[in-house]
C-alpha cells in the first residue's frame, strides 16, 4: 500500500508561519498544581465514533478530579493542523494537544511543545517511550501503537496450492518467489501481493540493513546506493510479475480501503499497518492472516521491526496548567478505566497493562492485532526517530519515483539519484 504524503504543517498565511517561528520553549507556568479548579483546553481530530468515545474519556478523568474540567475542541483531520498551527502562532494553542509523528518534530522544534515529565512511562517498551522524544527530551506520548505487518487472504493462498513459508524465518526473496509463483498458478488479474514500495516498508528494510529512513538530527537516514537497492528489489517484484502492474499499482494507491485489491480478493498479499485488519477483512469478507513481514537474514529477532505510534498526547509549552495537563495525559495512557472506554480506536494501547485488561473486551480483529503486537514486543529494533519538518515531502518523493521504476522509465540508479535529491531538498 502506498501510504499518501500528509499536507505541511505550516497554514498557507506567510504571517502565521512566521510567528509561530517565534515561539519559544519552557514558555508555561509553574508545573505545581493550581490551588484552585482550571480548565483545560483539548484539541483532537477524527470520527464522530472518536468524538464521542473521547468525550466518556473527559467524563471520566474528571469524575476523579473534580477541580479539573476539560473543555473539547475537535474536528476532522483536513482543517486540524491549520487550525492548530494559527492557535500556536496566536499563542492561543489548546492545553492538550492530540498529535501525530508527522508533525511532532516541527512543533517540538519549535519549541511549541511541553516536555512531559511526570507521565509514567514504565508499561511501555522502550523503543515506544522513546518515539515521544525529541533531542532527548519526551515531548509527547504514544496512544496506541500499530505495526508494518503482511495481511494475507486464505482463500486465494489455499486456490493457488502455494505454502506460505514460516512468517518468523522468511527472506524478502521468499516474499518476491512466493507471490511470483501464486500470480502464475492464479487466474488473470489476481497477483500475489499488492505493491511493496511503502515509506514504512522501505523503512524495515532500509533498517535491516543498518540504515534508516531518518535519523535522530533530522537528516535522511540512507543513500543513493541504499535507495537504488530498495528499488532494485522493486524492480526484481515487477519483473517476476510477484506485484501488479504499474497502472494497478497506481490505481490500488488511491482506491478506498474497501475497494483495494486486498479487499476485493485481487491480491493473495499486502503490506499495511496491523490496525487496517479489521476494516481489510470485513471488506473482503475473509479472516485475514496477519504475519510478519520479511527479514534480510531469515530471522524475525534481526528484523528490527517497529511499532508505530498511531498517534500522541502532547501538551502546550505556554499551558498555564502543566501539571494538570500531565495528570490528563498520564489517566488515558495509563487508567484502566480509560483503557476501557478507549479500547484499541487510538491504536492498541501502548501500556502493556492496560493492553492485556482490554483484549478480552476487543473486537475479533482487534484482539488479533493486540496479540500479534505482543508477540513482536522482544523482536524490535531501535524506536523510529521522529520525523523532521519536510519529511511528508520527501516520503512522497521516494514513493513516486519507485512508480517510475515499475512504469520501467527510469532504473533503480536513476530513480535513486533523483529521489534522493528532492528528499534532500525536502529537509533543508
Amino acid at each position: 500500500m502506498t501510504f499518501r504524503a500528509r499536507k505541511s504543517l505550516l497554514p498557507h498565511a506567510a504571517a502565521a508561519a512566521a510567528a509561530l517561528s517565534l515561539v519559544l520553549s519552557g514558555c508555561g507556568a509553574s508545573p505545581q498544581e493550581a490551588d484552585g479548579p482550571v480548565t483545560l483546553r483539548f484539541s483532537w481530530w477524527g470520527s464522530d465514533t472518536r468524538h464521542k468515545m473521547t468525550e466518556k474519556l473527559i467524563e471520566a478523568f474528571e469524575a476523579e478530579n473534580p477541580d479539573i474540567k476539560i473543555k473539547g475542541e475537535y474536528g476532522d483531520w483536513s482543517g486540524y493542523w491549520d487550525k492548530l498551527a494559527t492557535q500556536v502562532a496566536s499563542q492561543d494553542a489548546p492545553d492538550i494537544i492530540q498529535m501525530d509523528a508527522a508533525y511532532l518534530g516541527e512543533y517540538a522544534g519549535r519549541g511549541a511543545l511541553l516536555e512531559l515529565k511526570d507521565v509514567d512511562l514504565s508499561k511501555f517498551d522502550q523503543p515506544v517511550a522513546d518515539s515521544g522524544t525529541v533531542d532527548g527530551k519526551q515531548y509527547a506520548v504514544t496512544s496506541g501503537v500499530n505495526a508494518m505487518v503482511v495481511l494475507a487472504n486464505p482463500a486465494l493462498v489455499s486456490a493457488s496450492g502455494v505454502a506460505l513459508p514460516d512468517d518468523k524465518t522468511w527472506t524478502w526473496d521468499d516474499l518476491d518467489s512466493t507471490a511470483a509463483a501464486i500470480t502464475k498458478a492464479s487466474p488473470e488479474g489476481v497477483y500475489g501481493s499488492g505493491e511493496v514500495n511503502s515509506d514504512a516498508a522501505a523503512n524495515l528494510w532500509f533498517r535491516q540493513h543498518g540504515k534508516s529512513l531518518f535519523t535522530s538530527d533530522g537528516k535522511l537516514g540512507f543513500d543513493e546506493s541504499d535507495l537504488a537497492g530498495w528499488y532494485e528489489y522493486q524492480a526484481k517484484m515487477r519483473d517476476s510479475k510477484a506485484v501488479p502492474p504499474a497502472s494497478v499499482i497506481t490505481e490500488d494507491a488511491t482506491a478506498s480501503i474497501d475497494q483495494q485489491g486486498l479487499s476485493t480478493s485481487r491480491f493473495a498479499m499486502n503490506m499495511y499497518w496491523s490496525n487496517q485488519l479489521g476494516a481489510l477483512s470485513k471488506a473482503s469478507g475473509q479472516d485475514l492472516e496477519i504475519r510478519r513481514p520479511p527479514s534480510i537474514e531469515g530471522k524475525a529477532s534481526e528484523a528490527r521491526q517497529f511499532y508505530k505510534s498511531s498517534m500522541f498526547w502532547s501538551a502546550s509549552s505556554r499551558t498555564k496548567h502543566p501539571a494538570e495537563a500531565q495528570k490528563f495525559i498520564d489517566f488515558v495512557t495509563n487508567n484502566a478505566k480509560a483503557g476501557e472506554i478507549g479500547l484499541a480506536d487510538r491504536g492498541i494501547p501502548a501500556n502493556s497493562d492496560i493492553r492485556a485488561a482490554v483484549t478480552p473486551k476487543l473486537t475479533p480483529a482487534d484482539a488479533k492485532t493486540a496479540k500479534f503486537i505482543d508477540e513482536i514486543s522482544s523482536e524490535l529494533g531501535d524506536a523510529v526517530p521522529v520525523p523532521p519538518a519536510g519529511g511528508s515531502a520527501a516520503v512522497q518523493a521516494l514513493t513516486r519515483y519507485s512508480l517510475e521504476v515499475h512504469f520501467n522509465r527510469l532504473s533503480p540508479q536513476e530513480a535513486a539519484r533523483k529521489a534522493v535529491e528532492e528528499a534532500r531538498s525536502a529537509i533543508q
